[in-house]
């Protein structure tokens, strides 16, 4: 499906890195700042394989990964071959030196696997509070060493894979090293994020890799070979997570983030060599007693698997979906669309979701969950409680509700100001085991901090730092002092969007869990949890099949504005949305939603037409 170009005022991106600047129906600028520009549109088919399927971001990480599952390799194999390249073909998305969620089905258990960057020892809720007292901007904050946490990737993956991977680990890094050493085409996407980009030229060694020697971005197709990367990668397929954690790599990791010119952060040594990940318990939640269940048998409810906190995904995701009554096509679609009656209650819920994640969720090793559960936030009463404020027009910015007896911790909290949030890359994937991994892995902003190491081998190229600290509360405390739950500490994990979801058809009785039906995720910043909710609703309740609903157009509401993705939506649509109340605005909402379903005894991959991703699998 290609965009419907309907006579909606067009979006422009304002200067840098400020969500300022964009023009729309409303003329008011968007509280979502796009973690990576849009790019062309490509129409994708959807691919069918009768036994095992890797989703990817480029179709070089997609065949990185079948190539594992062709060599005898589990899922978890073929994500970790997958990731390596991705940080590579896709450094501003996502990498070694950033962090990741990963959700992994071994045909009988379910695990969630915490690769999240943590904040340095040496860091406070100060972190980025100005001597004047007033919060940095994002744009203050971002660019440079203080934005830079503790990258939890590798060692993640070095541990997900000694509980679930089948391969020698160094087996792992050949095709990445292959690719690092041959070269690969910068794809027309690439090319034009880094013809955006404004601040990756001040690094030294960012500079001279992404631009030529008169200081222009590469074109597509020029071909990039990256020798420090190809480097670090053989240290740590020999040594393991501790050859980049420890000793040379993370001596000048520490360096470049230290030494920065005009913002340097407190990241040390001995943060990097404590990094630990955390084996977190998965959220699994029944959603609707659906009539056209796949199984036909048990209670009819599909078994929603996904993130637990420091994640706010799968909580802020099930509230949405909690509160929307089943709709069927022709009540809920227009022209084959969201209608404006849909998306008026979509926004609404939205809102109230958002509110709550702004209020609650944060590391759940430093924060306490409402009363002690997180399930409060999804009780059926509470829902209930939050959907009788809704009525047919909007309410605009919502208040956080009591999901909890009195001992819940509300007030003492305050609500975290909204800032951007960026980032990420995903991959889906199914072995012919019966495994699955749903894997969303980032550097937050595009091109991260923009400060590339070398890991100390004195070659061209490298690897992206994270900024992952600025998604922790830029501003700690609110006008009487009272803190915001997500903000810094030593030690602690930014709250995070992403969504790594396993799909799980009825079982026999009531939490029952019956084969894996999907595995999907999302980039997008806060936007991952409205696209993986549109992919769902659009299956289960639309019956369109996976393609399809990936392709459909985006929109979203973070306790504000309603966003539609740009040239997508009629006229008549948004007006009729603006008689309800709502302010409604449309700029690009540049999904990379990545998802594979069962289809009868095989299972059908579909990758978002609006990046270069693709399924590859036999």
């Amino acid at each position: 499906m290609a965009p419907l170009i309907l006579g909606c005022a067009v979006s422009q991106q304002g200067e840098g890195l400020s969500p300022e600047g964009q023009t729309s129906v409303s003329a008011a600028a968007p509280p979502l700042q796009q973690p990576e520009a849009a790019s062309d549109w490509q129409d994708k088919p959807g691919w069918y394989f009768a036994r095992q399927a890797v989703a990817a971001a480029h179709p070089l990480a997609a065949a990185a990964g079948l190539e594992m599952l062709d060599a005898g390799g589990t899922a978890m194999d073929a994500g970790i071959a997958a990731q390596l390249v991705l940080g590579l073909v896709e450094p501003q998305s996502s990498g070694i030196g950033g962090g990741a969620f990963l959700m992994y089905w071994d045909g009988s258990s379910l695990s969630a696997v915490d690769g999240r960057e943590t904040a340095p020892a040496g860091a406070d809720e100060r972190l980025f509070v100005l001597p004047t007292g007033q919060p940095m901007s994002y744009a203050q904050a971002v660019v440079g060493g203080r934005s830079v946490g503790t990258p939890g990737l590798l060692r993640m993956l070095e541990q997900a894979h000694a509980r679930f991977g089948s391969l020698p680990w160094a087996r792992l890094f050949e095709p990445a090293i292959r690719l690092c050493e041959q070269g690969y085409p910068l794809t027309a996407r690439s090319a034009k994020l880094l013809t955006d980009e404004r601040f990756l030229q001040q690094d030294p060694q960012a500079g001279t890799y992404f631009f030529d020697a008169q200081h222009k971005p590469w074109p597509a197709g020029h071909v990039m070979r990256n020798p420090a990367l190809a480097t670090v990668y053989r240290q740590v397929a020999q040594g393991g997570a501790d050859a980049f954690l420890t000793g040379r790599v993370a001596q000048d990791i520490v360096h470049r983030v230290r030494g920065h010119a005009f913002n340097p952060g407190l990241l040390s040594e001995a943060d990097l060599a404590a990094y630990q990940p955390r084996f977190r318990q998965p959220l699994c939640v029944e959603w609707r007693l659906a009539s056209h269940a796949v199984s036909g048998n048990g209670n009819g409810a599909w078994q929603v698997c996904g993130f637990p906190p420091p994640s706010s995904g799968q909580l802020t995701l099930m509230q949405i979906l909690g509160m929307l009554p089943e709709q069927d096509a022709a009540q809920a679609l227009s022209q084959g669309i969201p209608g404006a009656a849909w998306l008026h209650r979509y926004a609404e819920v939205s809102n109230l979701a958002f509110a709550d994640r702004a209020q609650y969720i944060a590391d759940p090793d430093f924060v306490p969950a409402p009363g002690g559960d997180w399930r409060h936030l999804l009780a059926s009463a509470y829902l209930n409680e939050r959907m009788s404020l809704i009525g047919p027009r909007s309410l605009g910015a919502a208040h956080a509700g009591q999901p909890a007896p009195a001992q819940s911790p509300r007030m003492s909290w305050a609500p975290q100001a909204a800032q951007p949030e960026h980032g990420t890359s995903h991959l889906s994937i199914v072995d012919g085991r019966g495994h699955a991994l749903a894997m969303t892995t980032s550097i937050e902003a595009g091109f991260g901090s923009r400060i590339m190491s070398d890991g100390g081998t004195g070659l061209p190229g490298g690897f992206l730092l994270n900024n992952q600290l600025t998604d922790f509360a830029l501003n700690p405390r609110d006008a009487q002092g009272r803190p915001v739950a997500n903000r810094v500490e030593p030690g602690k994990r930014p709250r995070s969007s992403m969504s790594p979801t396993l799909v799980f058809e009825p079982g026999q009785g009531p939490l029952a869990r019956g084969p894996l039906l999907m595995t999907l995720g999302a980039p997008g910043g806060p936007a991952i949890i409205h696209y993986v909710a549109k992919t769902l609703l659009a299956t289960h309740d639309w019956g369109m099949n996976l393609q399809k609903a990936v392709a459909l157009p985006n929109f979203g509401a973070f306790n504000g504005p309603l966003l539609l993705e740009q040239g997508m939506f009629p006229v008549a649509t948004v007006e009729a949305l603006q008689a309800r109340g709502h302010r409604v605005i449309q700029t690009d909402l540049s999904s990379g939603i990545q998802a594979i379903e069962r289809q009868g005894s095989g299972w059908f991959g579909a990758a978002d037409p609006r990046r270069d991703g693709t399924v590859q699998g036999h």
